[in-house]
This record gives C-alpha cells, sequence and structure tokens, in this order.
C-alpha cells in the first residue's frame, strides 16, 4: 500500500516578495550573468519536490529530461500564474510561502488504496500541543473530521488506542517518519493516505502557534485540510477548495466547497443515499416532453425535511425543477402536483449529481451543469455530448459552478463559484468581465455560497443551504425569506 504525504501550506502569512526576475535560456539554464543565485537553488528545489524536476548533478541537461523552463510552467499553470517559465516575482513569491509536501503533478487519488474500504473510522489524538487546552483540541479535530462526515457516508469513532486508523500527533522536527518538520512559520503539518501502519496519520508541527482563532493558524482549517488527504484526497487548483494547498484564513461555517463535497463523494458515495420508491407507484404524464418514463408519489417524509437543500434549482417554462445529489421534483404550474424521481428517468442521457443549472426561455433550452461539464437539453431531450464550461470562458481552476440563474430582462446569466459570480451575455455569448465579482459587493446581505439561484416574477430568489432569500435586485437587499421546504408544499 502507497503511503502518501502531504504537508499543509500557509500563504498569506508573509509579506510580499519582490526579487529581481530571473530569466532563463532556451535550455532552461539560468544565464551566467544573473546573480540571484539563491533564487535559483531555490527554485530548482522546489520544482525537484512538487514538480518532479530531475536535475543533472553536473549542471548540463540531459535531452531525455524535461527542462528547467518546462517544470516551472507546469507549476506556473497550477497556481494560475502567467506561464512565462521564468522565475519572476510572482512566481518566486509562491515559491517562497510555506505549502504542502505532496507533488502538484502527482495525481494520486484514484490510486489502489488510496481510500478506506470501510466506512466507520477510528481517530486517536496522542500528543496534544500547548497552545490549546486538551478538550479544545479534541473539538477541533472532531469538528474537522464531522465536516467529511456531513459531506459522505462516512462515521468516525474516537478511540483511545494506539491502532486507530486516523492517528493525531502535535511533534517537531524529527519524530520518526522520516519528514522532519522546519520550525515556525514553515511546514504546518502533513498527512499520510488511507492504509495500514502509518496510514491516514496526520502529525502538526509543535512549533507553529496553533490556535481556534484566526490570530495564529487555526486548527479547525488546518486539520480538515489534512483530514482531506488521510481520506484520499489530493490538492485542488481551486482556492475556494479547502484541499487548495495553501494556508489562508477561511469562513469556518460551511468550510467544504461544492468540488470537496463531489470529490469526497467520488471516492466513498453520497451521505444521503435515499431508497428511491417503488416503481409500482409510477405513471406518466404525455402532456410536456419532460415527463416522459416513470413517476413517483411524493415522499413528504424526505421532502419535508427542515434541513432539505438542494444543489440547483431552474425554471423549465412554467415549472421549477429542483435537483438534489441524482435526484428530481418537478413542481408545474406554481400547484402542489409535485413529480419525482431519479434524474434519469426523466433525462436518460444524464445519471449524476447537477451542481447548477438555468434555463434560457428565448431558446427553450435548459443548461444542466455537473463539475467543469454542461448538456444543452430542450424538451427531455440532451443536444450532443457534454461540454466543457472552458468554452463559457471559465479559467482552468474554475472546477464547479454552484449556481446559475439566467435575468431574460438583461439577457445575463450568473454563474456562481463560492463567494464570487460571473456574468455571462446570452446574446454575444462572451463573458462580461475577464475576472469574477464579490457577490457581497453587487448583493449586499448574501452571504455565499450559493446553492441555488432563480429569477422568477421580478425577483432573485437565491437557495442558501436550506434558507432561501427573495432578493430585490434594485434596492440591493434582501425583501423575504423562507425555507426550502415551503417550495415543495411543505
Amino acid at each position: 500500500m502507497q503511503v502518501l504525504l502531504c504537508l499543509v501550506c500557509a500563504f498569506g502569512l508573509f509579506g510580499q516578495y519582490h526579487p529581481a526576475p530571473l530569466p532563463l535560456e532556451d535550455d532552461g539554464s539560468v544565464h551566467p550573468t544573473r546573480p540571484a543565485q539563491n533564487d535559483l537553488s531555490l527554485a530548482t528545489k522546489y520544482l525537484q519536490k512538487f514538480y518532479s524536476f530531475q536535475a543533472d548533478p553536473t549542471g548540463r541537461r540531459r535531452r531525455s529530461r524535461p527542462s528547467f523552463s518546462s517544470k516551472l510552467k507546469d507549476m506556473q499553470s497550477f497556481f494560475g500564474l502567467n506561464r512565462t517559465g521564468s522565475l519572476n516575482p510572482d512566481t518566486l513569491a509562491v515559491m517562497t510561502t510555506p505549502r504542502c509536501g505532496v507533488s502538484d503533478v502527482e495525481d494520486y487519488s484514484h490510486k489502489r488504496g488510496n481510500r478506506w474500504k470501510k466506512n466507520i473510522i477510528t481517530y486517536s489524538v496522542g500528543r496534544y500541543t500547548s497552545d490549546l487546552p486538551v478538550n479544545t483540541v479534541d473539538a477541533q479535530v472532531a469538528s474537522a473530521l464531522d465536516a467529511w462526515a456531513k459531506a459522505s457516508p462516512l462515521t468516525f469513532q474516537r478511540s483511545y488506542s494506539h491502532q486507530a486508523d486516523i492517528m493525531v500527533e502535535f511533534v517537531g522536527n524529527e519524530h520518526g517518519d522520516s519528514f522532519p518538520f522546519d520550525g515556525p512559520d514553515g511546514t504546518l503539518a502533513h498527512a499520510f493516505g488511507p492504509g495500514e501502519g502509518i496510514g491516514g496519520d496526520v502529525h502538526f508541527d509543535e512549533a507553529e502557534a496553533w490556535t481556534a482563532g484566526f490570530k495564529g493558524f487555526n486548527l479547525y482549517v488546518v486539520a480538515t485540510h489534512e483530514f482531506g488527504h488521510a481520506l484520499g484526497l489530493k490538492h485542488s487548483q481551486n482556492p475556494d477548495s479547502v484541499m487548495y494547498p495553501t494556508y489562508k484564513n477561511r469562513k469556518t461555517q460551511n468550510l467544504l466547497s461544492s468540488e470537496d463535497i463531489m470529490n469526497i463523494n467520488t471516492l466513498y458515495g453520497p451521505r444521503d443515499k435515499r431508497p428511491y420508491p417503488s416503481p409500482r407507484f409510477s405513471w406518466s404524464y404525455p402532456s410536456s416532453p419532460w415527463y416522459s418514463g416513470s413517476y413517483f408519489p411524493v415522499s413528504y417524509k424526505d421532502t419535508c425535511n427542515p434541513d432539505l437543500t438542494f444543489d440547483a434549482v431552474t425554471t423549465v417554462g412554467e415549472a421549477i425543477f429542483f435537483f438534489r445529489d441524482k435526484y428530481l421534483w418537478i413542481k408545474h404550474n406554481n400547484q402542489n402536483d409535485i413529480k419525482e424521481g431519479p434524474i434519469s428517468n426523466f433525462m436518460p442521457k444524464i445519471d449524476c449529481q447537477i451542481d447548477a443549472a438555468y434555463w434560457v426561455p428565448q431558446r427553450s433550452t435548459a443548461y444542466l451543469f455537473n463539475g467543469t461539464n454542461f448538456w444543452t437539453v430542450k424538451g427531455s431531450q440532451v443536444k450532443g455530448r457534454a461540454k466543457n464550461i472552458r468554452n463559457l470562458g471559465f479559467p482552468s481552476w474554475v472546477q464547479q459552478i454552484d449556481a446559475a440563474v439566467h435575468i431574460h430582462k438583461t439577457v445575463h446569466t450568473l454563474f456562481f463559484t463560492q463567494h464570487q459570480y460571473w456574468r455571462y451575455n446570452e446574446h454575444n455569448k462572451t463573458m462580461n468581465d475577464s475576472s469574477p465579482r464579490n457577490i457581497s459587493d453587487d448583493f449586499p446581505e448574501i452571504n455565499g455560497p450559493i446553492s441555488a439561484a432563480i429569477y422568477k416574477d421580478g425577483s432573485l430568489h437565491f437557495f442558501v443551504g436550506s434558507d432561501v432569500y427573495k432578493y430585490d435586485v434594485k434596492q440591493k437587499e434582501i425583501i423575504g425569506a423562507d425555507k426550502t421546504t415551503s417550495w415543495l408544499g411543505c
């Protein structure tokens, strides 16, 4: 079983670094007249450790090996920097910031053994930090594990045995695993992927200033990241993901992004494995092309759960579609006559969770999103193959759309990703801006991430968890609030 190591990062903790740019020759070597030898040494070690760069000890590059410049471009691409292939200030600023020790180019999430083969996982806390009371550490660790439990079918049980699946310890310097810590403000922690022995274990550097707040390093935030690796997740290129290889102060509420939840579900399945109602209750509803196949009566036990949340909501003609996991509710003509069932019963070619959806009435077309893919749907027919969201103008770091809504009066579609949003012109088929805007700037009182959104009766309706906020765009204020269940007649 391959044991995998990850060391958490600490971005944003230092002042901006502005070294002199260090141009490279075509073969990846540094021009001999450039004096920044320390920068070159740092960059070489960085690329060797995180991007599989193999430097020749003689200083000559073998033709069979990728150049320094090409590996540098790989690193720049990962962090969304300009792919110049030279050591510019932005690149060196990243390299001089403490970070995670797992390779950024190694995709280990699908390798054998990189998930636990069980859903009940034990954990134990060994040596504690002197920075926090024992009960605070216990609470922070339990909360971090609970964040993953709420997003998956996993259950974590506290153990007081050294044979627990996940051993948590605060240690310093050399501590017996061949990966010594480096003192304050460097490597914060590391974790090993699922497996026997040291597999799953998480070590925190006792030299750091651990806190339950944000003056030092927030233990809950770092632990949530580390437990993600202990469960088999890799790093994300999305800065909003808790699995992004950099430390930053985050809002501790709803710490996991939609991408994090999707990735843990890929490994272990969704948390809510709701059994579908028996098909003996099925019927057909031929008056609309969406109503084809088998249908099930409303299951009020699940539908009226006060904690019910939706992954996506959209109007489709006079109907409203509500998506959760691989399930769909259809509410027609503002009535409580709701049809429900697996999404594949309504659209046979789609058998996955829908993250976002919107409807363009001028085209009588719906667009459904999952990860970086989206489908064009007319009637109940999926038109062609799934396309990549890059076709809409999204940069590579956007891995998932949280919510989408089309405002027909302005011909714009708004795409929400964590705490930001994009404006897409459906007429010109282009993004209005090259960069996203902050949700809080243009929609005061709305705190992302947004689960779903629709435009109905002249107002935007934002679904945030189990709450729905009616928003007046002109006045820029919330004019009403309700629960998601009320939209299903509860």
